[in-house]
């Protein structure tokens, strides 16, 4: 039998993440929900979000901006870069100050 895949919890940080956690706490103080059911919930989010966007997402957007600082741990990097540029499949162009990116692999280690 093989173990669960594990996926990142990234996407809890995101607007649709947090308003679900909100949610969930709310139940689990209300008593309607035990916390291992949360988990659960939690795990599940975490695997849908990730499959959905590799699955269904086909755009590109290209940035340029200045790398003001970066750092790799645990398999992760992380890049802030300010001043950024951002233009999309469609020539839509916009700006930020400051981005913050994280790249984590698509394969956990291990995997094929």
């Amino acid at each position: 039998m093989t173990a669960p895949q594990q996926y990142y919890e990234l996407y809890r940080g995101s607007s649709i993440g947090e308003a679900l956690i909100d949610t969930i706490d709310d139940l689990i103080n209300d008593g309607r929900i035990e916390p291992q059911l949360a988990m659960k919930i939690l795990a599940n989010f975490d695997r849908s979000i990730a499959d959905t966007l590799a699955e269904k997402v086909k755009s590109r957007l290209t940035f340029k901006g200045h790398l003001e600082t970066y750092r790799f741990c645990d398999d992760v990097w992380t890049f802030l870069v300010k001043d950024v540029r951002f233009k999309s499949d469609g020539g839509q162009e916009f700006q930020a100050d400051k981005v913050k990116i994280v790249s984590c692999n698509s394969k956990k280690p291990g995997e094929v």
